[in-house]
């Protein structure tokens, strides 16, 4: 027996294999502390663990659940999205409960693309989405990104003979890996280049409520006709700090919405009545929640983005998102830095090409461990780099 060739295609999820080297090292006894990876360690409110234990006990909440998830879900999530962004969404028709953002990110593809269509892809970008668009039968073409440029895509660059044959183009703000946010006109350009040139815009909005210093990222839905063109992905994971719950929503484009939640009803059966329930109710929270869990973040982004800075590590100041983006020391590949910090400093930190080519050069670290744990860090990677100069 052989695994198909798609699959042999593919290469390991990039944070499988680094996660394996963690283990081994704190096998060894090493105590690594692992900023790799934008899990949260903060705790989920109590009052959505409270509903989600008291709805686990209904029998009736232990049957099967509907593929299409809770109509009183996608009304909740309708509703804080009027809130939130001050835009109107259809329930019934604008609207696609996720298995977790991931998992829906993995499958529009497989619902909006053939083979041989083309992703128009940023670079870097969460490698979820080039694996996607392969698994999918499509073809990825690189957008660029880089630090001069804000972080944002040259859509005209794109070559007239790749667009004839783009179905997809993807977009993240605030942007996993870098941290970079995307101004209105960005968003307003992106919206009318996809109504011109007949694309799906997928608009990846995970951190959309992790924020700083009073921003509040845009939706690109808040776009005149957007939803003629985009969807957007939000995820509970980093919202509501419910990561292991595995909760998401896709809204907008009717058709794409459609098409996934159809795919979808031939491939799962939904999401437990209890966690949707307990989303039902994170939805509710009130701002001072979320403002209250941002400064918890804030803090540990200035304690690292002091640290980074003193040792003389270039980094811009994110305003939303879980993750810094410094530059490496000159002279070392982004890999060569993260396992020597891993090896002598016992942090671990993602080098920035395990989100692609134009990664080189930077590393990934998180926000999501304890302060004493950031400020700990900070400590090794001063003592490491300083016993190499």
């Amino acid at each position: 027996m052989e695994l198909s060739q798609r699959l042999r295609s593919l290469p390991p999820y990039h944070f499988a294999a680094y996660n394996r080297k963690i283990a081994d090292l704190r096998a060894s006894g090493v105590d690594i502390i692992n900023l790799s990876i934008g899990d949260p360690d903060l705790p989920t409110p109590p009052e959505v663990l409270a509903a989600l234990i008291e709805s686990a006990q209904e029998p009736a909440n232990q049957r099967y659940p509907g593929y299409e998830g809770m109509l009183a879900l996608r009304e909740a999530f309708a509703a804080w999205f009027a809130r939130r962004f001050g835009v109107t969404l259809d329930p019934n028709r604008q609207m696609t409960t996720l298995i977790g953002s991931k998992e829906g990110l993995a499958h529009l593809p497989m619902a909006v693309m053939d083979a041989g269509d083309v992703a128009l892809m940023p670079n870097p970008a969460y490698p979820v989405y080039p694996t996607a668009v392969a698994l999918a039968g499509g073809v990825c073409y690189d957008l660029p990104l880089d630090a001069e440029h804000g972080w944002l895509p040259n859509l005209a660059a794109i070559p007239a003979d790749t667009l004839a044959r783009a179905k997809t183009l993807w977009l993240n703000y605030p942007n996993n890996p870098t941290g970079a946010a995307a101004p209105l006109a960005f968003f307003e350009e992106a919206v009318a280049f996809a109504r011109a040139h007949d694309l799906l815009l997928i608009h990846d909005m995970a951190y959309a409520e992790v924020r700083f210093d009073g921003a509040r990222p845009a939706s690109i839905l808040q776009i005149p006709g957007a939803s003629d063109v985009a969807v957007e992905f939000h995820s509970f994971s980093k919202a509501y700090n419910m990561a292991g719950f595995r909760l998401g929503m896709m809204v907008g484009n009717t058709l794409a919405c459609e098409g996934l939640t159809r795919l979808k009803s031939n491939i799962d059966t939904g999401i437990f009545r209890p966690l949707q329930i307990a989303a039902i109710r994170a939805l509710q929270l009130p701002d001072q929640w979320i403002d209250e869990r941002n400064a918890i973040y804030q803090r540990r982004r200035d304690t690292l983005l002091a640290a980074l800075r003193d040792l003389g590590l270039r980094v811009e100041t994110p305003e939303a998102g879980l993750y810094l983006w410094p530059e490496t020391p000159q002279g070392e590949t982004s890999a060569e830095f993260a396992l020597r910090m891993l090896d002598s400093a016992a942090v671990a930190l993602t080098p920035g090409t395990n989100f692609g080519s134009r990664g080189e050069g930077y590393l990934r670290i998180t926000l999501t461990a304890p302060d004493a744990r950031i400020a700990e860090a900070a400590t090794r990677l001063r003592t490491a780099l300083a016993s190499a100069r």
